[in-house]
């Protein structure tokens, strides 16, 4: 797995999820219970994970969409 993107912004991780699901490309949110139990103050980002084959697809298809500035680095 491969880290695609870390953001504390619930409705961008969404968005990008459902395109990713609309794709067919696997992947997994993590951290998102420790946000929950530190109280929502947006202190501790979620991470999502992309399966290591699907990387260069998956970052193709996010910045086509508008979503390339969100992407971590390579």
């Amino acid at each position: 797995m491969h880290e695609l993107l870390r953001t504390n912004d619930v409705v961008l991780l969404s968005a990008i999820g459902a395109l990713l699901d609309s794709a067919r490309i696997g992947h997994i949110v993590l951290d998102q219970h420790m946000s929950v139990m530190e109280g929502s103050i947006g202190l501790l980002p979620r991470r999502l994970l992309v399966e290591d084959e699907m990387v260069a697809r998956a970052r193709a298809l996010l910045r086509e969409a508008g979503f390339g500035a969100a992407l971590a680095s390579e």
